[in-house]
């Protein structure tokens, strides 16, 4: 496969798990473009091209790994602050938005996990890998995906009860509403 076959391929999915870790349009954008940078500089080093996609995701997730490090080692200089970009403003039409805010709430959520939970879940749920291809990408085994997926969802339910009420309402559309109103969906 040639590399902009590749790239027309995988640009959507990569873009979106390395927006998930990093919450940041620009900088997701830029790591994108490293990724795919070092996916035409090695690609004659892939040995199975059916591994094609783990290959490409692991290059992606190292490329996060390595700027959270980054990051960290500068925090200790600096004051730590998370660039999270803010909730989209509320226009458009009333059904289409509430699902909007149900997923900006849930990927809110999902953000809140830590790192290792949120690149599974985000990997499997987001981007449709296989317990195989994700344990390939991070490095880990099989049954540690299995079991970093069910703490993801484990600890995401604890989080979504604890912040939030789901509550169906009058025209049958399901809500969220703050269960603590210092805390917002």
């Amino acid at each position: 496969m040639d590399f902009w076959e590749i790239h027309d391929q995988y640009y959507p999915r990569v873009r979106g798990f390395i927006l998930g870790l990093v919450w940041d349009e620009s900088l997701a954008d830029d790591l994108v473009q490293e990724t795919f940078v070092r996916i035409q500089q090695n690609q004659d080093r892939l040995r199975d091209p059916s591994k094609m996609s783990s290959w490409i995701f692991r290059i992606a997730y190292n490329l996060c790994q390595d700027h959270f490090r980054k990051r960290k080692e500068s925090s200790l200089d600096e004051n730590g602050i998370k660039g999270k970009t803010g909730d989209s403003e509320e226009v458009g039409i009333q059904k289409e938005m509430e699902q909007r805010q149900m997923g900006e709430c849930v990927q809110d959520k999902v953000n809140l996990l830590p790192e290792p939970l949120r690149a599974v879940i985000i990997l499997f749920d987001t981007m449709d890998l296989s317990h195989q291809e994700i344990a390939e990408t991070l490095g880990i085994t099989v049954e540690n995906v299995k079991v970093r997926l069910h703490r993801a969802r484990r600890k995401l339910k604890a989080i979504l009860e604890e912040e939030c009420t789901f509550e169906v309402d009058e025209r049958n559309v399901l809500v969220c509403e703050p269960a603590n109103r210092k805390k917002s969906c």
